[in-house]
């Protein structure tokens, strides 16, 4: 068995020791984005830095534990906070937490994002429902030797994002007077905000917003066959005329004021899948 193997084994075997119920969704909590969590009747909490060879988040915005408990009726597992190639962990590492909820038994994977819009349709505080991405211009998770046992060696990637979650989504909001975009989302590494010719490239290969997570853990869970579904909070615009810059604090700002809207369709979500 291979190092990794031995790893994810370990992992799942300790929070297996803590909280033995099978989960059924997983959640990916992004910048800002934490309140889903109000939601959840929590049965186990677990910090990052408890589990057997997980990375420890070190943003601003990302409190660093696994959750485990009820939403509606459903089981779930969610990550108070992710981890990202720009704080110097590998590909591999940043989707480490996807492979180990996919091991614990979940097959439905929903994740949320803080992005930069490059649609002119977009607002500050708009939500993208992520249909396609575009991994290219960040490092892909399955270089090195594949683990047969996790997925094959040449996985296809022609739906990333689940079309029947997708609908049931976009109904989901149109039940709730939501307006939702769906767009291309684009993976970069970070940790600099893009320059505008950068926001312009992207825009042009296809891309309607940018961030620095996602696209990895998408590429380990479609390896691992698990269905998923994303939104970006759009919390700021890279194409834009007027001269201003982007700071941290104004994406946590925005991504805030627009996660109400985010929490009340991932609930309805969760029930619906």
């Amino acid at each position: 068995m291979s190092a990794l193997m031995d790893q994810l084994g370990e992992t799942v075997r300790y929070i297996q020791s803590h909280w033995a119920i099978k989960p059924e969704v997983g959640i990916v909590l992004g910048s800002g984005l934490g309140n889903l969590v109000a939601e959840l009747k929590i049965e186990k909490e677990i910090p990052y830095q408890d589990l057997p060879h997980f990375p420890v988040s070190t943003v601003e915005g990302h409190s660093g534990k696994l959750i485990f408990g009820q939403l509606g009726n459903k089981q779930v597992i969610a990550m108070s906070g992710r981890f990202h190639y720009y704080e110097g962990y590998s590909a591999s590492e940043v989707a480490y937490p996807i492979r180990v909820m996919k091991l614990l038994g979940v097959q439905t994977l929903l994740l949320s994002n803080a992005a930069g819009g490059m649609n002119a349709a977009f607002s500050v505080g708009d939500l993208m429902i992520i249909r396609d991405q575009i991994s290219l211009f960040t490092v892909n998770p399955l270089l090195g030797r594949n683990e047969a046992e996790l997925g094959p060696r040449f996985p296809d990637m022609s739906e990333p994002y689940n079309k029947t979650v997708i609908k049931k989504a976009v109904d989901i909001a149109d039940k709730l007077g939501i307006t939702v975009h769906q767009g291309v989302y684009a993976g970069v590494t970070g940790p600099t905000f893009e320059t505008r010719a950068e926001y312009k490239l992207l825009h042009l290969a296809g891309a309607d917003a940018v961030g620095m997570s996602t696209v990895q853990e998408v590429i380990v869970a479609r390896h691992m066959d698990m269905q998923v579904f994303a939104i970006s909070v759009i919390t700021d615009l890279g194409i834009r005329e007027e001269e201003n810059i982007i700071t941290h604090q104004e994406v946590l700002e925005a991504a805030a004021a627009a996660e109400p809207k985010l929490t009340a369709i991932f609930r309805e979500l969760v029930q619906a899948i």
